[in-house]
């Protein structure tokens, strides 16, 4: 599940004509470490590290539309920081991640 939800998350950003090849690598790089993370969360917490992702997938959507809805994006990326934030000790690599994640898709729904 986790990994469906990145490559659809890796899609999204591909095809999406609204970002830079600049931005799109960033983010696509982003997503990688993100996947990383995840992927090691989901080892001992497996749900969290769902929701974690999933919070994610719609923040990029979001982020994206051809008319983003700055109220939700603003809703999906408080869900996503929200999601990692009991992980803030055991887990700082993925805080990063999602803070980094969160500002990228902050400055395109601008």
């Amino acid at each position: 599940m986790i990994d469906e939800t990145i490559k659809r998350i890796e899609k999204t950003v591909t095809d999406t004509g609204i970002l830079t090849g600049e931005r799109k690598a960033e983010l696509l790089h982003l997503v990688a470490d993100l996947k990383k993370e995840v992927g090691e969360l989901g080892k001992t917490h497996h749900e969290h590290a769902g929701s974690i992702a999933s919070y994610a997938e719609s923040s990029v959507r979001e982020a994206v539309r051809s008319e983003p809805d700055t109220e939700l994006l603003e809703h999906t990326l408080n869900g996503l920081s929200l999601s990692v934030r009991r992980f803030e000790v055991s887990h700082p690599t993925l805080i990063g991640i999602i803070n980094n994640i969160g500002q990228v898709l902050s400055n395109i729904g601008i």
